[in-house]
């Protein structure tokens, strides 16, 4: 009796997966998430950027890293940074920063969160505006998206700082599939 049940959750859940209404709830939950280095060597006062790859922890359970086919009108709804190492940089170094998606070879960039003006003793901790005026449906089929951070520090920083970005995402059931 036992094997009957784990039978038929495996099969519900198989098909529970595959349907565009469960994508797009998972595609809602997981965020992308990056750590982003700025280097100590880092110009004050001049726009600098850096870049790392992403993806969500969704993507690691799928043969081919995609199962965003099913899901459309995907767009920005968070986006937050902390410091990782070390974990008390104060972000507050930097006086602006944007965050820039696009797929893995750099293309379809698009502007998804910004703040401009951060206050000198933030903390470790931050949350972004949003830019949710673009759709991210093609950057979110590739297996993993490209980040692009431009950022203008305020003071010299004397260490390389670790920061973790986590951008929140909201998608919509794509009919079609």
């Amino acid at each position: 009796m036992n094997r009957k049940v784990w039978i038929i959750l495996s099969v519900l859940a198989l098909v529970l997966g595959s349907c565009a209404m469960m994508q797009s709830i998972v595609k809602s939950t997981f965020p992308y998430t990056t750590t982003l280095e700025i280097p100590k060597s880092s110009a004050v006062g001049v726009e600098l950027s850096v870049s790392g790859m992403a993806n969500s922890f969704d993507q690691d359970f799928k043969k081919d890293g995609n199962n965003a086919d099913k899901v459309n009108a995907v767009r920005m709804v968070s986006a937050s940074i902390e410091s990782k190492d070390p974990t008390d940089f104060n972000i507050g170094n930097l006086s602006m920063l944007k965050v820039y998606m696009s797929k893995a070879d750099g293309t379809d960039e698009v502007l998804v969160a910004s703040r401009t003006d951060i206050t000198p003793e933030v903390g470790n901790s931050m949350v972004l505006d949003i830019d949710n005026s673009n759709f991210l449906d093609q950057q979110v089929r590739e297996p993993k998206v490209k980040i692009r951070m431009a950022y203008k520090l305020r003071h010299h920083i004397d260490v390389n700082a670790s920061l973790h970005l986590v951008l929140g995402l909201g998608a919509y059931p794509n009919r079609d599939q």
